[in-house]
Parts: structure tokens; sequence; C-alpha cells
């Protein structure tokens, strides 16, 4: 512990001597979007269609009578059942994103689409 004091000390001495000042880099946080995902039979209704890059979160409700899921990027949301939410936070790179349910052939019957990332 001496030693630590120490050398704080002795690094403090040396920056007043020369006319230097000590930046602590903090990091930053970076923003996330929320888009909401309203999962009804069988489509997907989105409070947004692009947003910038970076991380997204997903928040998706379930108001039909079936049981869906939310797949983007590689990424896909637990099974969200009847009535009830989940959320799925996804990290995108620019560019079109095609997203869909991948519940049995919901897909096929339209629930899917492309989200973009400016």
């Amino acid at each position: 512990m001496y030693a630590k004091l120490l050398v704080g000390t002795m690094l403090a001495v040396a920056l007043a001597l020369t006319g230097a000042t000590a930046v602590r880099s903090e990091p930053t946080s970076l923003s996330t979007t929320v888009v909401k995902v309203k999962a009804k039979d069988f489509v997907f209704v989105l409070s947004r269609k692009s947003a910038p890059h970076g991380k997204v979160k997903f928040v998706i409700t379930n108001p039909s009578p079936a049981v869906h899921d939310f797949a983007i990027a590689g990424h896909k949301s637990k099974p969200v059942q009847p009535g009830k939410s989940t959320t799925l936070v996804v990290t995108l790179t620019k560019g079109r994103h095609p997203y869909k349910c991948t519940v049995d052939s919901h897909a096929r019957l339209g629930m899917k689409g492309v989200f973009v990332a400016k």
C-alpha cells in the first residue's frame, strides 16, 4: 500500500513539474434505440422501421392468441405467449436487416419485414 501511495505522489509531482495535467478517461455510454414490436396474427407492427446503427432494444408484445417470436440479425427472442411481452437487444450494423417470426409458417403468412439501420 505504501508503494502505491509513493508512486501516486511521484506521478503527481512529475505532472506538476512539467505543467501537464492528468486526464481521466471515462467510458462513453452508447445510446440504445427502443423499437416496440406488436406481434399480431400474422403481421408485425413496429413503432419505427429504421434507427441509427448500433444497439437496438426490441420490445415485443403479443396481443394475439398464438405464440410468436422475433428474429433479426442472427438473434431470436424467446417465444412470446399470448398477452405477454419480452425484449431482444441486438447490435445492428448499417444496412437492411430482415426480420421474421420463426414459429411454424408465420413468416410465410406475413410475419416478416426489413428493418433499416442507418
